[in-house]
């Protein structure tokens, strides 16, 4: 990657101003923190304390679902609970492991603080609920982040659509002239590569524990690790020259 001087006010983009990167929008669970396992284990306890069984194969089917959804499919599963109830049981669970310990994904760190750097704007883009997500945005320096959107924040979760189209007005509102193709959406499963897609920007599929197909209208990075603003700008002036 070549290097190049960031500019030093926050909002200055250091990318070409027609055809460059404008902003990112990421994803948190498993993009940015490995929130994964703390997940699972918190479904197999739920489920097993209500006499069930859940496997790793049973959770893997729940990465990246809006949790209302997620919480259904434990209600089949024998969770006697409400739909709140178990979105509560399983946060709480979550954010106690964060607190304990926060593992951040390969590069995820580096490329967050390299955007900042060049005054690249980001958003946090995650169904989880606004206090877990606070959590770990507060786990990274302040200002990482210009603004979150949470589970809790719309009607409809990935793979629906609505949380990219709110991330993308959003920071309509604070960039002028914003433009899809010159936004770029990090992901890490197949229901949040889905939504990044529908709603128009393009996007960069970073496998965790999910195993996502090539061919669905993203484009699959096998790591985070050694990528720079840099990366991310060349991506979105490719993708638009052949949009």
């Amino acid at each position: 990657m070549s290097a190049f001087s960031p500019h030093a006010l926050r909002g200055t983009n250091a990318f070409d101003a027609h055809a460059g990167l404008q902003a990112v929008l990421w994803d948190m669970d498993g993009t940015i923190v490995d929130t994964e396992p703390y997940w699972i284990a918190a479904e197999k306890d739920l489920v097993q304390r209500h006499g069930g069984h859940w496997s790793d194969e049973d959770a893997f089917r729940l990465v990246g679902q809006a949790l209302p959804t997620s919480a259904g499919m434990l209600r089949d599963a024998g969770v006697d609970l409400g739909i709140r109830e178990i979105i509560d049981e399983l946060t709480s669970q979550v954010m106690e492991g964060l607190r304990t310990d926060t593992v951040f994904r390969p590069g995820a760190r580096e490329l967050l603080a390299d955007l900042r750097a060049n005054g690249v704007p980001c958003a946090l883009v995650t169904m989880s609920e606004e206090p877990l997500a606070r959590l770990v945005a507060e786990a990274l320096p302040e200002g990482t982040f210009d603004f979150l959107v949470t589970g809790d924040m719309v009607s409809a979760g990935k793979p629906d659509p609505a949380p990219y189209h709110l991330a993308f007005d959003t920071m309509s509102d604070r960039i002028q002239g914003l433009q899809r193709r010159r936004v770029v959406a990090l992901e890490d499963s197949v229901p949040g590569v889905r939504s990044a897609v529908a709603s128009g920007i393009p996007t960069i599929a970073v496998p965790h524990i999910a195993t996502l197909p090539e061919d669905g209208g993203w484009t699959v990075w096998p790591t985070l690790e050694g990528v720079g603003a840099t990366d991310l700008d060349a991506f979105v002036t490719v993708a638009g020259a052949t949009a």
